[in-house]
């Protein structure tokens, strides 16, 4: 997502909108911004967060907001937009939060929680969710944090949520993550760039490396030691020195960045590490994920 750079001088004011599919997290993302230090307020109609950030600027007032939205609040994305921009033209700093999740993990939760979708009709649980995902879909194109909560539990859920948002009161320009994960199980739809290492030769079909991982010095090793491992890499960091800063021109706040392989346990997991080291290098301090890395 590209969204436009404050222009006007900074009011120290922090805006993050929460918001997303129904059942996808929100309540449990607005507790732990509540927990890492914003004043949160749940379900505000779009069209007064301008008004109540506006109350809020100077004085005493807490500084960092998490306001939480949902389709139940009217002409939903026309009002976020209106308010976003009206925010930013006063200076505050602006994110949206977008939290995602499958229609199949989002009918799971909805039986278990015995809750009606906001949008279902009678017992067409289905129906309301698909409805509610096509009202979203173009504001999940412009979030600047998407999570997808499908293969989450809550806990996960907050340890993803604390190492963007912990960090983010740094104040840093740009907030990087790299996750490894593996093609056999999907790729990610929360990611904004996806790299494919499935070129280098697969440890996995060398009988003593099979039951490490990338993690694993003689993983390691066999994967970097390549010539097409150290020709990429190289590559890598010739693009990320050109384009991250170019990202923080454009007023990106995040970056997530996937590197895959077939299984997710060997050669992206110690690409994605190396590539770590690479954007340390270049003056960010990227979170590592390692998202199938027990996976079979």
């Amino acid at each position: 997502m590209t969204t436009t750079p404050n222009t006007e001088p900074s009011t120290g004011l922090d805006v993050t909108v929460i918001t997303g599919m129904s059942g996808a997290g929100r309540a449990t993302a607005a507790n732990v911004l509540e927990d890492v230090g914003f004043f949160v307020i749940d379900n505000l109609p779009p069209a007064l967060i301008g008004k109540v950030a506006e109350l809020a600027r100077g004085g005493n007032s807490p500084q960092r907001y998490g306001f939480g939205v949902d389709v139940r609040t009217g002409s939903f994305v026309a009002d976020l937009d209106e308010a976003l921009a009206e925010l930013r033209s006063l200076g505050a700093r602006t994110r949206v939060l977008f939290l995602e999740a499958s229609d199949d993990a989002l009918v799971r939760r909805f039986d278990a929680s015995r809750r009606p979708h906001p949008l279902a009709d009678a017992e067409r649980l289905l129906e309301g969710i698909q409805k509610e995902r096509a009202l979203l879909e173009e504001l999940k194109g412009r979030a600047d944090v998407v999570i997808d909560t499908s293969m989450l539990n809550v806990h996960q859920l907050r340890d993803r949520l604390v190492s963007i948002f912990a960090s983010d009161a740094t104040g840093a320009a740009l907030q990087v993550e790299v996750v490894s994960f593996g093609f056999k199980h999907g790729l990610p739809i929360d990611v904004d760039l996806v790299f494919d290492v499935r070129f280098l030769p697969n440890p996995h079909w060398v009988d003593e490396l099979r039951p490490l991982s990338g993690r694993d010095t003689p993983v390691r090793d066999f994967v970097l030691a390549q010539p097409d491992a150290k020709a990429y890499l190289e590559q890598l960091h010739q693009l990320f020195a050109l384009t991250l800063p170019a990202y923080e021109r454009e007023g990106k706040a995040y970056l997530s960045i996937a590197v895959g392989c077939t299984g997710g346990r060997h050669r992206s997991v110690a690409v994605a590490e190396s590539l770590g080291a690479i954007l340390t290098e270049l003056g960010y301090a990227p979170h590592i994920r390692h998202r199938d890395l027990d996976r079979e």
